[in-house]
């Protein structure tokens, strides 16, 4: 068999044009487009048989006649060359089929696989980006419910507990609801009725999403803000408790977020190795489906090549070849579309029952999970050690997200085999039937068409056989370098991923320092603030930092994807010359000097082909960085903001601070000089000043009186609540009898008995005595509050009586008042919030509650109690020291 031995694959002619103008086809094809740019007529005569009985078939395992249905989705969907989808603006119109799940893409068409695959990747993150987001709401309701418990409370606020975690659980809720429904109505977007999709409609589609998801993070940053002032608002939580309370609360989200850093980077990696892995299977499917194709090539090959040898040998007339050729064309060709729709047929209901397998898996799984959840939150100890916690609880929900990622992906690899046990179950049968075609046509048709004997027919029919096996030989060797070219170019991928990833990582370092340079040296600049406000304002944008650094990051992955799928069609292309070179090197064994020139011309431009799409991607990809660095700038100028909201609000508390105590140091300076009018003035008499005195000290009496005898009431109410509270929960925890005290029938359980009566006591010992702990702890929370109260009302009565009494003198000795003014403005409107702060004194005490901090940027802030101890007897010794002015008045009346 010469015509085995050596090929030429060359057209001189041909070749030299095809390289000259850069066409991308088999070198080896017999039907080329012309130099007019139209294809040849015979191409088109008749698109159910790939190649006309008239002339001598060679199969070529990269044909572009391919299978018939493979022909006119190439001839209209892909361009011949590189350079024919150059146009971002056409390649961005490109459609594809809009696909939910990988099962879906098993039965799309090739030269949409990429997209399709890519396009799932997207959905990927998005389904991360949810799923960290609800484990950042429920930690943050943990968080608070940790910091609420904290606080020191009395009865009648466990209910308003319950309203404050129940409030932020709604608005929670509602910013999710509503970000859902927007995530829907994006999500619709380019679609409509069809079940395809643009290029541009899916970025246009991410641009959305991100814009979307950044204005529900800036929702979520001012809902945390807002903690504070309904703390004071509606819990009427004093400001250092309420601030000190946000401090824990940032703390903690802080650590929560380092938690969710870290998750989402190891899951976006996990998806990725995920697509990588769809890629692979997608891949071999269509391997597979593509091998029935190569089938019918060879098999025609070998028939055209028998029934051209009878022809010259005069057994057959041309007309006689020619209407054999067509027959075979048209039943082996059939049966291969045959296959294809048998194929898709049954793929779509493996693809159904796949998705409601799926579905109910996860459906079980969900359940089995919120169940999990609660029986954790149930069981775990929120007042234990918080990061403990946190730690625990996000363990939790990252198990889960891993179990239902394993879930997708053995639905995913049990639907692929499926459907490569479904493409061998086809093949076979198609075989089957090509066989039956060839024994038709050897044993039936031939011998009464040729005259030939059935001996010589059945050695014909064997020389077919061999002559296909060879061709199949070739063709298999071509598909190993073929799938060898994909493992690179998977390779390539995956490396070109990590370098976005590292590229990625570092952008983030990046604007991390660029971000908290800026803050440092702003507030560097403000050297009033105190370091705990300092502290403050850099542990928000710290948390609010780590927040929007994670959203980008996940943008950044999407940035990367969208590049790829840009790339997809130039580097199919670039692909295919890579297979064409490789099949005209290992096809071309006897090549002349000539044929050897075009073969490196060819490797040529392979090479320069490579070059330019590498220069095409970056041009690519920087172009779609600016959207990410656009991005990024829009969300620092949104970091911006709320940090110069906070530190504004800092400075406003060191300004009113500062204006306290000079408004104080004025109050002192008064008091001074009126002592010094009153001794100089000719209007205060001894006895003006002794019922002045006389009068001050009876009003600081009753004033001491009232408030000694509140306090003893207050202490005598507490005892007895502390009683009937105590006698109450005795009472309801342990007023059954224990399993251990019922009788035991029968002398043989006496010594088990006495056993199980004896742990009963000492469990019940053991309850009681946390019970009374707990009891104890609560008394003194609810009489250190008590006493707190009680305290700020007699400070205020203190500084009305010292006002009334310098008023008085004053008056006495004929000084304006004009000097206290500023006391008196203090003690006016700008005092209300801080009352409201002191557990609401009676209306009509007013008195100095002190001046604000600058540790409180909302609202400035207020003593402890410690201080207004402090201020009590300073207070006391005021009253103390006004007998020297007034000895010195009297000294004076009487020298």
């Amino acid at each position: 068999m010469n015509w085995k031995e050596c090929e030429p694959s060359f057209n001189s002619n041909i070749t030299a044009f095809a390289l000259k103008a850069k066409v991308i086809y088999p070198i080896n094809q017999k039907f080329r487009p012309l130099a007019d740019g139209s294809s040849n007529p015979s191409l088109h005569e008749n698109l159910k048989q790939a190649i006309l009985p008239n002339q001598p078939v060679e199969a070529s395992p990269s044909s572009s006649l391919g299978s018939l249905s493979q022909a006119e989705k190439e001839d209209c969907s892909s361009s011949s060359s590189i350079h024919s989808t150059a146009s971002d603006d056409r390649f961005l119109s490109r459609t594809f089929v809009c696909v939910n799940s990988f099962p879906e893409v098993l039965i799309c068409e090739s030269v949409d696989l990429d997209l399709c695959i890519y396009n799932l990747h997207l959905k990927d993150l998005l389904r991360l980006d949810t799923a960290l987001r609800r484990e950042k709401h429920l930690m943050f309701i943990q968080i608070l419910k940790m910091c609420l418990l904290d606080l020191p409370k009395k009865k009648s606020d466990d209910e308003l507990y319950q309203r404050i975690l129940s409030k932020q659980e709604n608005d929670l809720e509602e910013l999710e609801k509503g970000l859902q429904v927007k995530l829907s109505n994006t999500e619709m977007l380019g679609t409509g009725d069809s079940e395809y999709i643009t290029l541009a409609d899916v970025e246009k589609k991410e641009r959305e999403y991100s814009e979307q998801l950044i204005d529900n993070m800036e929702a979520f940053w001012k809902q945390m803000e807002n903690i504070q002032h309904f703390l004071m608002d509606q819990f009427k939580c004093s400001s250092s408790k309420a601030r000190q309370l946000m401090v824990t609360l940032t703390e903690r989200m802080i650590a929560a977020e380092g938690l969710l850093h870290d998750s989402q980077d190891l899951q976006a990696l996990d998806a990725l190795e995920r697509t990588m892995g769809r890629v692979h299977m997608a891949k071999t499917i269509e391997s597979l489906k593509l091998q029935i194709q190569e089938e019918t090539r060879c098999r025609l090959a070998a028939l055209s090549r028998s029934l051209e040898l009878l022809t010259v040998e005069g057994r057959l007339s041309g007309r006689q070849k020619e209407e054999l050729l067509a027959q075979q064309h048209k039943a082996f060709w059939g049966e291969a579309e045959r296959f294809g729709r048998g194929f898709v047929q049954r793929g779509k209901d493996l693809v159904k029952a796949s998705l409601v397998h799926q579905a109910e898996g996860t459906a079980k799984l969900k359940l089995a999970q919120e169940e999990e959840q609660r029986g954790f939150l149930a069981e775990a100890q929120l007042t234990s050690d918080p990061a403990e916690f946190l730690q625990a609880f996000h363990e939790v929900l990252e198990r889960q997200r891993l179990a239902q990622s394993y879930l997708e992906e053995q639905e995913d690899v049990t639907t692929t085999e499926a459907m490569a046990v479904l493409c061998q179950e086809l093949y076979r049968s198609t075989m089957e039937t090509f066989q039956k075609f060839v024994d038709v046509l050897f044993l039936q048709t031939l011998p009464g068409m040729t005259g030939l004997s059935q001996a010589d027919c059945e050695n014909l029919r064997q020389e077919v056989q061999e002559n296909t096996a060879w061709q199949l030989g070739k063709s298999d060797r071509f598909r190993k370098q073929q799938w060898e070219l994909f493992q690179d170019l998977l390779e390539q991928d995956k490396q070109v991923w990590m370098e976005e990833w590292t590229l990625s990582t570092v952008l983030q370092m990046h604007l991390r320092d660029g971000h908290e340079s800026i803050v440092h040296q702003v507030l560097g600049r403000f050297g009033g603030l105190s370091e705990e406000s300092t502290w403050y304002i850099l542990q928000g944008h710290d948390l609010l930092l780590r927040s929007a650094l994670r959203r980008l990051a996940l943008r950044g992955s999407a940035i990367t994807t969208l590049t790829h799928m840009r790339l997809a069609g130039k580097k199919s292309l670039l692909q295919e010359l890579r297979e064409q070179h490789a099949l005209e090197q290992g096809s071309s064994q006897c090549l002349d000097e000539h044929q050897w020139q075009l073969l490196r011309a060819l490797e040529a431009r392979v090479v320069e082909e490579a070059s330019r799409l590498e220069d095409e991607a970056q041009q690519m990809r920087l172009q779609l960085q600016q959207q990410l660095l656009a991005e990024a700038q829009e969300v620092g100028q949104l970091l911006q903001e709320h940090t110069e909201r906070a530190i504004g609000q800092a400075l406003l508390a060191h300004a009113r601070n500062a204006a306290t105590k000079s408004r104080a140091k004025d109050w002192d300076d008064f008091k001074r000089v009126l002592t010094e009018a009153a001794v100089e003035s000719v209007y205060v008499t001894s006895a003006g000043v002794s019922r002045l005195v006389r009068a001050y000290y009876q009003h600081i009496g009753r004033v001491m009186q009232d408030h000694e005898e509140r306090r003893l009431q207050l202490l005598k109410t507490l005892q007895g609540e502390r009683t009937e509270n105590y006698k109450l929960r005795t009472k309801q925890g342990f007023g059954d009898p224990s399993p251990g005290s019922k009788a035991v029938n029968g002398s043989g359980e006496a010594c088990t008995a006495v056993h199980q009566r004896m742990a009963a006591q000492q469990k019940k010992f053991l309850a009681q005595f946390t019970v009374h702990q707990r009891i104890r702890l609560d008394a003194w929370k609810q009489k250190a509050r008590a006493m707190d109260h009680l305290e700020a009302q007699l400070e205020t009565q203190l500084q009305e009586a010292e006002q009334s009494f310098v008023s008085e003198l004053a008056a006495l000795a004929r000084v304006p008042l004009a000097e206290s003014r500023p006391f008196s403005s203090k003690r006016g409107s700008s005092e209300k919030p801080v009352r409201t702060r002191r557990k609401k004194p009676p209306p009509r005490e007013k008195g100095n509650p002190g001046g604000p901090t600058d540790d409180d940027p909302a609202a400035g802030g207020h003593p402890s109690g410690s201080l207004r101890s402090k201020r009590l007897n300073q207070q006391e010794n005021e009253a103390g020291d006004g007998e020297s002015p007034k000895k010195t008045l009297k000294e004076r009346s009487h020298p």
